[in-house]
């Protein structure tokens, strides 16, 4: 069953709200916005007032979804995809938290940098020929590919510094 557009705005909702009071639980300031704002969905600080924009990415299961000339550079040699290398983000250290809604109390969180995931792309991304359109950019990222970072709560210290 695929999704509908409400119930994706309040797995969006939950995970931004859910990354919020966990940053809360450590110690840090999280606001999130009401509206798009383009590259971040809430700033998180310390108590010194350092802060840093985190993007957050929610979903129920399955996988986080992409395009990936956001990540890579992707020529075509007539149907053929060929990876060229990474594309400069425009925030390659932007924070980034993926939440996969499990439960009360038992969902996942994945702590990494942006540029964790182009990373990541970048190895997994080969080039090749779409089966049903030739020209598709899309990609997508699994909690099991993100395994590494999860509850890596510490890389916050690092943007921000220590919550107290």
């Amino acid at each position: 069953m695929r999704a509908t557009g409400r119930e994706m705005q309040l797995a969006r909702q939950i995970g931004e709200h859910l990354v919020a009071a966990e940053l809360g639980r450590l110690g840090y300031v999280a606001a999130p916005f009401a509206g798009n704002v383009p590259m971040f969905d809430l700033l998180a600080a310390n108590a010194q007032g350092h802060a840093t924009p985190v993007q957050v990415k929610t979903i129920r299961g399955g996988s986080w979804q992409f395009r990936i000339d956001t990540f890579l550079t992707i020529e075509f040699q007539g149907r053929q995809q060929v990876v060229r290398g990474k594309k400069a983000l425009p925030v390659p250290n932007l924070l980034c938290i993926f939440v996969l809604l499990v439960g009360q109390g038992a969902d996942e969180f994945f702590i990494f940098e942006l540029k964790d995931l182009q990373n990541h792309f970048l190895r997994s991304y080969k080039g090749r020929i779409r089966p049903k359109n030739f020209e598709s950019m899309h990609c997508a990222v699994g909690p099991k590919d993100l395994k590494r970072f999860e509850g890596n709560w510490q890389l916050i210290e690092k943007f921000i510094g220590p919550s107290k």
